[in-house]
């Protein structure tokens, strides 16, 4: 596959992916901090600090996962080469 298209390709990859996780935070703290009956058009504090704190723990979930998940990439890359090394 040419480079180019190959970055493209991952480029398009990441924007998906990152609109799937804003759209799966933005359900899941709008479920667990909005009550489902509006009685005011505006936020309540209460529910602004609950959003606040769900967006802000399920960014940081995102950012740990993504970190661990390169992590076990990169070992099982290093295991990949010292498997190929030592058969060939």
């Amino acid at each position: 596959m040419d480079p180019m298209k190959a970055q493209q390709l991952a480029a398009e990859l990441e924007v998906e992916m990152m609109a799937d996780m804003y759209n799966r935070m933005t359900n899941a703290c709008h479920r667990k901090c909005v009550p489902p009956h509006y009685k005011e058009a505006e936020l309540t504090k209460g529910e602004s600090v609950c959003l606040d704190r769900c967006v802000a723990k399920y960014l940081d979930l995102h950012e740990r996962l993504g970190r661990k998940l390169t992590e076990l990439s990169v070992q099982d890359e290093d295991m990949m080469r010292k498997a190929a090394v030592g058969s060939g």
